[in-house]
């Protein structure tokens, strides 16, 4: 039996350890991600208590007020989805939109964020939400939610507004225009479509397809 090579045995170990390590930044970035939401506003407080009395001084360790703050994301998290099935959370929150609105620059950012999650709840008429398009070249193909269906001016001709999420972030990505007959719709969920993005790839269905549906002859 042959033994092994060092390059091998480099590459089977590589191999193990890729899932992990991209399991464990996949992990990390959310964690970082919801963990910085809170702890401007929790952190100095802990660093008084801490200050205060000795008992808490371990209330000023990095991680722990990075857990408390990871803890406290959650929790509003969580509130605000019970609020939002409550009548008072709803009048809140219309309140809390109707605030928005008078600041300038702030929104169009809300406004724009808010229409697109309404959007990507619901289907389009006749189009998949989820699909795939040609980018950032024809050899290469992207993972695309389609937020509107447009007619070309002059012809038309059906076109799709698609938005490409960037890897492992979907909120930043690339908007482009495509001509229906050029995507390639796919039976995934939104849902699916998110792990697959956030994941690398990791986490995805079985199969996809690749190529556009072939258009049927007239008879």
């Amino acid at each position: 039996m042959r033994k092994p090579t060092l390059q091998r045995l480099f590459l089977t170990g590589l191999l193990t350890l890729l899932p992990i390590w991209l399991t464990w930044v996949v992990v990390k970035f959310v964690f970082v991600l919801l963990s910085d939401i809170s702890r401007p506003f929790i952190g100095p407080g802990l660093q008084r208590l801490a200050a205060t009395d000795a008992a808490f001084a371990w209330l000023a360790d990095a991680w722990v007020q990075n857990a408390l703050a990871l803890l406290a994301t959650l929790a509003v998290i969580l509130l605000s989805g019970i609020m939002a099935r409550r009548v008072f959370g709803q009048r809140l929150l219309r309140w809390f939109e109707a605030l928005i609105q008078k600041i300038p620059f702030a929104n169009i950012i809300y406004g724009s964020a808010r229409q697109l999650l309404d959007i990507l709840q619901t289907k389009p008429d006749g189009t998949q939400r989820v699909v795939l398009v040609d980018f950032p070249h024809t050899e290469m193909k992207s993972i695309g939610f389609v937020t509107r269906v447009l007619k070309e001016q002059g012809t038309g001709r059906e076109l799709a507004a698609v938005y490409v999420p960037t890897t492992p972030n979907p909120t930043s990505g690339y908007l482009e225009i495509v001509p229906v007959e050029k995507i390639t719709p796919t039976d995934w969920s939104v849902d699916q479509a998110m792990s697959f993005i956030i994941s690398g790839g990791a986490v995805s269905p079985e199969s996809i397809p690749f190529s556009p549906p072939r258009e049927e002859p007239a008879a």
